[in-house]
């Protein structure tokens, strides 16, 4: 016998009987799952996230078809009403009432993330030893995956024991996967990629961090996940430009990648290959200036991150930026680009009109021309970075006072060059402008894309 309910006060549950009780309780495993109570023909969850509206048809049907016991209610109500918990605790109480309710909550879960994983948001979990946490291998993965058989998104990250074994599991459960993440998975090589591959051809995103992989497996990757829209190859040391030409060659979708401090990189693989590419992270690569060229010439450009930028590039290197391919930047880190002069500043400012923020901190050879090409020419400038920049000086501020007239937000610090003065001048004349101290160092505008 299914029991799919039990109640506590009365064994039915009929239009007569439920307005005679104003509450009316069913619990299996755990006593107080969820309290129904009755009020106008309408359920309400007791954790309060479920809302009148939604299960109100839910009570009108149940009623009008004369239906007895909560075990009529049809299945893909349960499940509606299991999506429209907002709690974890919610959720684990909902699988917990009987077998019935657990499958709903197997075949909804979208999601599934260890104890280990990075991406937790406990900091206490966070903070344990690593002894502490369970070493996660091929027989725990493949359990569960065969019990949540519908998931979305996986996150293995922190699993530092995991080996490419441990993947295999991905063949038989992975086909609906679109976001798989496998940061600091230290032992996982080529070969445990192309298990990915084999088993994930849907995937949209997947992170890489710190991962032992090299040209080899990235290929094998983009030839059976041409899908993929996001990767995160950051601190990946072996991958080469090579590799980065077969996986733009391959995955015509991807639309943003993080390739920061990435040695083996600088740039050349992007060329002619990176048409679709709207987000770009490659903080302390060695870019080179033919590699610059590359990454800008698809034209659709909206963030560039290539802060602590290597002295591989000198003089004019970053000039192919504003050379008329990044007229889409909005969003530009050149946060410790200690060797970017006048020349670099004022072809970038002509020839990037969109841009909205510009992090210049800590680029010490900008002087005045500089200053003044950013005010006269970035209209649509919105925030600046000028933290500690030796030459930003008050006829520097007073150029920015008078250009600039969508600038909203200046985070200045450690300017010696700029007196006090010249600061008041500037908020008497720019109210609209708030003067911020702390200096930015990730401009990330989606922190959850890269994990």
């Amino acid at each position: 016998m299914d029991r799919s309910y039990e109640p506590t006060k009365q064994s039915s549950f009929s239009p007569s009987s439920m307005h005679r009780s104003k509450r009316y309780r069913f619990n299996s495993k755990m006593m107080r799952v969820m309290v129904i109570w009755i009020d106008q023909n309408v359920f309400w969850a007791d954790s309060g996230s479920v809302e009148p509206s939604a299960i109100k048809v839910v009570i009108k049907m149940l009623l009008n078809e004369g239906s007895t016991t909560i075990s009529d209610i049809p299945y893909d109500c349960l499940v509606h009403i299991y999506l429209r918990l907002d709690s974890a605790c919610a959720r684990e109480a909902f699988g917990l009432t009987c077998r019935r309710w657990l499958r709903i909550q197997n075949i909804s879960r979208r999601s599934l993330q260890f104890y280990c994983s990075l991406t937790h948001h406990d900091m206490t979990s966070m903070s344990s030893s690593p002894e502490s946490r369970p070493l996660i291998g091929a027989i725990h993965l493949k359990r569960l995956l065969n019990r949540f058989q519908h998931l979305y998104s996986l996150s293995l990250s922190g699993c530092t024991h995991l080996g490419d074994s441990g993947l295999t599991p991905l063949g038989n459960y992975g086909p609906s996967l679109r976001g798989l993440y496998l940061d600091c998975c230290f032992h996982i090589t080529d070969c445990g990629l192309s298990f990915v591959a084999d088993g994930c051809p849907s995937l949209a995103f997947i992170s890489l961090y710190r991962c032992n992989i090299t040209d080899v497996g990235l290929a094998t990757l983009a030839k059976s996940c041409s899908v993929l829209e996001s990767v995160n190859l950051s601190y990946c040391s072996t991958v080469t430009d090579h590799g980065i030409s077969v996986f733009l060659e391959n995955c015509r979708e991807l639309s943003a990648l993080n390739i920061s401090y990435c040695a083996g990189i600088n740039g050349t693989g992007f060329k002619e290959r990176g048409q679709n590419l709207i987000y770009l992270e490659a903080e302390s690569c060695s870019l080179e200036p033919g590699g610059i060229t590359g990454i800008v010439s698809g034209g659709k450009l909206e963030y560039l991150n290539i802060s602590n930028l290597s002295w591989s590039i000198h003089g004019d290197g970053l000039a192919a930026i504003g050379a008329g391919y990044a007229t889409r930047l909005r969003i530009l880190n050149m946060r410790l680009c200690r060797i970017v002069g006048n020349d670099v500043i004022i072809m970038i400012s002509k020839g990037c009109p969109m841009l909205q923020e510009w992090n210049l901190a800590l680029c010490h050879e900008v002087g005045l021309p500089g200053w003044q090409s950013i005010a006269w020419n970035c209209h649509n400038l919105k925030k600046l970075h000028v933290n500690r920049c030796r030459n930003f000086c008050d006829l520097g501020l007073m150029a920015l006072r008078d250009g600039c007239k969508r600038l909203r937000v200046l985070h200045m610090n450690g300017c010696a060059p700029v007196s006090s003065n010249g600061i008041e001048f500037f908020k008497m004349a720019r109210g609209d402008v708030v003067i911020k101290t702390e200096e930015v160092l990730s401009m990330c505008p989606l922190p959850r894309l890269f994990g």
